[in-house]
């Protein structure tokens, strides 16, 4: 499984392929009526704003990284095993990245507020609108991502939580940034 997740972090163009197929086969699954290369187009061109989103916050992990993909993977793996970097370079490194995503995650909370009541809406409007095949669908779809959303979310924000306490926190010229705001206070 390692050795997946590791192929998958450095071929970012793999996992849009792999998630616009299964976001396919999972529509096709709940209205089989549809033409299946109709949807995996639907499913593109729909996509094109997140994969937008995806490159330009990879290219930000990647220049905190150390600016090469190899590096970036090497750091996230040992953010997912929880080893703390020993050479001084990749500890200033690894302290960038949990920095940045922890200021990423910072509004979780409200946005899986969000996701739950767009989902809960997209299941009763279903209710209303299609059939009992697709309104079991759309709530089991609904109840599977959120949990799993849910249970993986707070395992990412204890795992960053974690590494930036083992490092000591915050960069030493963010600390000297934050320290004199808070002087100027």
């Amino acid at each position: 499984m390692e050795r997946l997740n590791t192929f998958l972090a450095k071929h970012l163009w793999l996992q849009v392929v792999l998630s616009a197929l299964a976001a396919t086969a999972a529509i096709l699954l709940i209205d089989p009526g549809r033409s299946s290369v109709a949807v995996l187009l639907r499913v593109a061109v729909t996509s094109i704003g997140a994969v937008i989103v995806l490159i330009v916050l990879r290219r930000k992990e990647k220049r905190a990284a150390g600016g090469s993909a190899t590096g970036l993977v090497s750091l996230d793996r040992k953010l997912r095993l929880g080893e703390v970097p020993t050479e001084s370079a990749e500890r200033e490194a690894m302290r960038e990245l949990v920095e940045q995503r922890l200021h990423r995650s910072r509004h979780r909370v409200a946005a899986t507020v969000f996701l739950v009541l767009l989902f809960g809406s997209v299941v009763a409007l279903t209710a209303t609108t299609s059939g009992l095949r697709q309104t079991l669908g759309f709530a089991l779809f609904s109840v599977v991502f959120l949990g799993w959303s849910i249970a993986n979310g707070n395992l990412q924000h204890r795992r960053l939580r974690a590494m930036r306490d083992e490092l000591g926190g915050a960069p030493a010229e963010s600390r000297a940034g934050t320290a004199s705001a808070v002087s100027r206070d």
